[in-house]
């Protein structure tokens, strides 16, 4: 989560929907921003007592966090947004990227198609260290009665039009989008990866996801 006091909008982050690239562009802009050396040292100061002033939003805190504890008349003058991404081809993604950084996660499996039966296992102990992909993407849009609290949903397919669509939103030139590589040994297309029963495993796991966000397996060019 990036918030930003002198442009006023704040930044849900998502894990694997290009999150990391949207961050990277816009924190440049804090350095210009008279609110940032306080924020910092408020942040630090929560550090250090282990985080028990609560002064800092987590990196994938859900826009319900900031809502929770920001002041309603400065909450609702942000321009909230997130960016979101095709749920199946966010698993292939997910596993990549444990293979790559933390394979002792894989709970033993080395396929994809092993490793997605155990993960979306209805009867394996919840274990979110494990993977945060797990978690449904509407979860972090919503408030605790489901309604959508952010301003505008960008998707990982059109990442850089739809950041251009935010900056303009938020009144800024659209900085450059640092380039967020897959892993190198990754298939282009996550429809390769799936048999019919795995995809229906994360049609059912995923089934508010995909009808809020719109999403198919296999999607309309």
């Amino acid at each position: 989560m990036l918030l930003s006091v002198k442009h006023r909008f704040l930044f849900v982050h998502i894990a694997k929907t290009g999150g990391t690239s949207v961050r990277a562009a816009l924190e440049g802009l804090r350095w210009a921003d008279p609110w940032y050396w306080p924020m910092f040292l408020c942040s630090r100061f929560s550090h250090l007592s282990g985080h028990r002033l609560a002064t800092k939003l987590p990196r994938h805190a859900k826009a319900i966090a900031a809502k929770e504890m920001l002041p309603k008349e400065f909450f609702d003058q942000l321009f909230k947004f997130a960016f979101v991404r095709n749920p199946w081809d966010l698993q292939v993604s997910s596993f990549h990227h444990i293979r790559r950084e933390r394979p002792r996660y894989l709970g033993g499996n080395e396929t994809f198609d092993a490793f997605l039966r155990w993960k979306l296992d209805p009867e394996r102990p919840y274990q979110y260290h494990v993977d945060t992909s797990i978690e449904l993407q509407s979860d972090y849009l919503i408030d605790l009665h489901g309604r959508t609290i952010v301003d505008y949903i960008g998707r990982y397919e059109r990442l850089h039009a739809d950041f251009a669509t935010a900056c303009a939103r938020i009144g800024i030139k659209p900085p450059d989008l640092p380039h967020a590589r897959e892993a190198s040994d990754r298939r282009k297309d996550y429809r390769s990866y799936y048999t019919a029963e795995t995809a229906e495993l994360v049609a059912r796991h995923f089934k508010t996801d995909i009808e809020m966000l719109g999403y198919s397996f296999d999607p309309q060019e």
